[in-house]
């Protein structure tokens, strides 16, 4: 009981209310931000849901850090990942499944997503953490297993509809196989990761070996913590906080998804594109991996950057193409999901570039300079 009134702290609880207190005003005040909104109600709105959202945010951040430290990697990370991306994916499942035209909301929603990741979030951390500690030791086999699978997974989602689909979209013979396929690919990813290769998803770098686990938690050996043993010794604290990190998360994504009609009320006026308000919300859902990867990189941690960004990408395209693939079959409705020439050669640019990167026995600030570049000419061709 000790243990869990250490997790749920008074400023914990200030969170929770402010995060849940937010999204019950969205719903009460739902008529009077209907679009068009006064521009001094518009702009207060944001900046109250932008304020709410940050608040959560670093909440998210200090659970998910207590848990990396509790569990090690992968796990730690793959608990943040996992509760962000799978809100994300009901959330998206929703909207096609609510009234309306949504035929390209997963398009739209995963391509922006993997930009923001795979260029401005690692390309931001590899910046930072090159200029502080220079070169960085990165574990290349658990590197190159995600992006073998990103290779894969964004290859079937963008560009093969677009060649031998019907009008951008799988035909519902291609698409069984994908929703089929996908998942188990997935399924045996997170098998291996979890399993007999964990370690592949561990720090290497000598600097860090003094702190690749908590003193506190049960070894097997080697210095790293023995994920049985912690659950079991720690299991109240363990719970507590996956649970405190997720109720604290699903305001950020819920507040985020209330804010795009006002976002698209306010950039309409602006003439500005309409894709950018999906840019700008995947922005604010991944906020909190955000922040854990640039603390991480910070701290020299780069393999726990690719396990965050990474993971969260192999996460967010696994499961939302298969999910909303058979929603598209079982309502008959279109999913959209090649991308446009231009797009499609960023998107090559950008796996090209982090294969590139990751080859690398060190990652440095000029890789992160050259992925913060390709993000910049992807919000240029927003514009175009």
């Amino acid at each position: 009981m000790s243990s869990v009134r250490s997790v749920v702290t008074p400023v914990a609880i200030v969170r929770l209310v402010l995060g849940w207190g937010a999204v019950v005003g969205l719903m009460f005040a739902g008529p009077a931000l209907a679009p068009p909104v006064a521009a001094p109600l518009l702009v207060g709105a944001l900046a109250l849901i932008i304020g709410v959202i940050l608040v959560c945010a670093f909440g998210v951040v200090h659970e998910a850090e207590h848990l990396a430290r509790r569990l090690g990697d992968p796990y730690g990370s793959l608990v943040l990942t996992l509760s962000i991306v799978l809100i994300e994916v009901i959330l998206i499942s929703a909207v096609m499944l609510g009234p309306g035209e949504h035929s390209t909301i997963a398009r739209d929603s995963v391509m922006a997503v993997s930009m923001i990741i795979l260029n401005a979030v690692v390309g931001l951390c590899l910046l930072v953490g090159g200029l502080r500690h220079g070169g960085m030791s990165h574990n290349r086999t658990g590197t190159s297993t995600y992006l073998a699978l990103i290779v894969v997974l964004s290859t079937l989602a963008f560009a093969v509809p677009a060649f031998i689909g019907r009008d951008g979209s799988y035909t519902p013979g291609q698409a069984v196989p994908i929703i089929v396929a996908v998942p188990v690919l997935y399924a045996f990813f997170l098998f291996r990761q979890m399993g007999v290769q964990a370690d592949d998803f561990r720090e290497v770098d000598p600097r860090l070996s003094a702190d690749t686990a908590d003193p506190e938690s049960p070894g097997n050996g080697s210095g790293r913590p023995n994920i049985v043993q912690v659950l079991v010794e720690h299991r109240a604290e363990v719970v507590s906080r996956i649970a405190l990190l997720v109720v604290t998360v699903l305001p950020i994504v819920l507040l985020s998804h209330d804010m795009a009609t006002l976002l698209d009320d306010g950039l309409g006026r602006l003439g500005a594109p309409v894709a950018l308000a999906g840019v700008l919300i995947a922005l604010i859902v991944f906020l909190p991996e955000t922040i854990t990867s640039v603390r991480a990189a910070l701290q020299g941690e780069i393999q726990r950057v690719s396990n965050l960004c990474h993971g969260a990408l192999v996460s967010t395209v696994g499961l939302t193409i298969p999910s909303v693939l058979a929603i598209g079959a079982l309502t008959g409705q279109t999913v959209v999901l090649a991308e446009s020439p231009a797009n499609l050669l960023i998107l090559a640019v950008t796996l090209l570039l982090s294969v590139a990167t990751f080859a690398a026995p060190k990652v440095t600030a000029v890789h992160g300079a050259a992925h913060l570049v390709v993000f910049f000419v992807y919000s240029l061709a927003l514009f175009a």
